[in-house]
């Protein structure tokens, strides 16, 4: 099957519908696994989270860089979120802008911050699996 990498905007639909017609794929970088960002963050260093992870997340998601941006809340960053309302802030701030927000239960039942994460709109949740998934799966990831 033959693949056309680069749908340009001045294909009309008819034009579109005939490529699908006879089994071209179209593939648009929007739509693929290469505009899809993990960033696993467990650190419990403000400044890690500040100057990095967060600052990131959010101009890549804000200014496009990125279709879908995922921070992961794991080990002791679920800690220090728990008791920053600075980095509180900047979450809703992240989720605002689209980044999808999630964090460990096994890590934040460690530190007794489950409940506090899940006050935040976090989707406190068994990690291992998804986060497996989202590595065997080619998802681009940074780890902090």
């Amino acid at each position: 099957m033959e693949v056309y990498r680069s749908y340009r905007q001045n294909h009309t639909e008819n034009h579109y519908k005939k490529l699908l017609a006879i089994g071209v794929v179209i593939m648009k970088k929007q739509d693929t696994i290469l505009d899809k960002l993990i960033i696993l963050w467990t650190s419990g260093d403000k400044q890690v989270a500040l100057n990095m992870a967060f600052m990131y997340a959010f101009n890549a998601k804000s200014r496009g860089w990125w279709k879908d941006i995922c921070l992961i809340v794991w080990g002791p960053s679920a800690k220090l979120l728990s008791e920053d309302l600075e980095l509180q802030d900047y979450i809703q701030k992240m989720k605002k802008e689209g980044v999808e927000i999630e964090a460990c239960i096994t890590c934040a039942n460690n530190y007794d911050v489950s409940s506090c994460l899940e006050k935040l709109g976090i989707n406190v949740k068994l990690m291992g699996m998804p986060l497996t998934d989202y590595l065997k799966s080619g998802y681009r990831v940074i780890t902090l």
